[in-house]
């Protein structure tokens, strides 16, 4: 009798930790991150009307899983071109701001080249207000600029 109280102590106690562990895995990670902006890049290349097209639509978890997403820009003017939110289309990402800091001009001027670069920056998970450490890959790619970000 005692062993079976203590295996299903044990059982519970694994039950309880993947669940946690669960829970937890629905932020994306910086690997995430990163191999989604790669995937980005080849269907850029690939095809820049179709993938911007790919990027908008929330239904394509290719460039949009968990908190993950992909996002472009002109890399001349800022405009935006590729954003999970639509009223964000059309913005000019130098002009966001959260709380007084311009990440926004940070990640356009990071982007200025073709090699991958990181902005970090503090904004809020999803579903949240209170800001914390988040962190995008952007690049240049012909006369875009893209990005993936990741809460740390």
């Amino acid at each position: 009798m005692r062993t079976l109280t203590l295996a299903s102590a044990m059982a519970g106690l694994i039950l309880l930790c993947s669940a946690a562990s669960a829970g937890a895995q629905q932020l994306g990670t910086a690997q995430e991150a990163r191999a989604m902006l790669d995937r980005a890049l080849v269907a850029l290349k690939a095809d820049q009307t179709n993938a911007l097209n790919e990027f908008n639509d929330k239904s394509n978890k290719q460039f949009h899983e968990n908190d993950l997403y992909v996002f472009c820009f002109s890399a001349t003017n800022g405009n935006t071109v590729a954003h999970p939110n639509p009223a964000l289309l059309g913005t000019d990402i130098r002009a966001l701001k959260f709380k007084g800091d311009p990440f926004g001009q940070r990640v356009f001027d990071a982007a200025k080249g073709v090699n991958i670069a990181t902005v970090d920056y503090d904004f809020p998970k999803p579903g949240t207000t209170e800001p914390v450490p988040k962190e995008s890959f952007v690049t240049r790619v012909g006369n875009l600029a893209c990005g993936v970000g990741y809460y740390k």
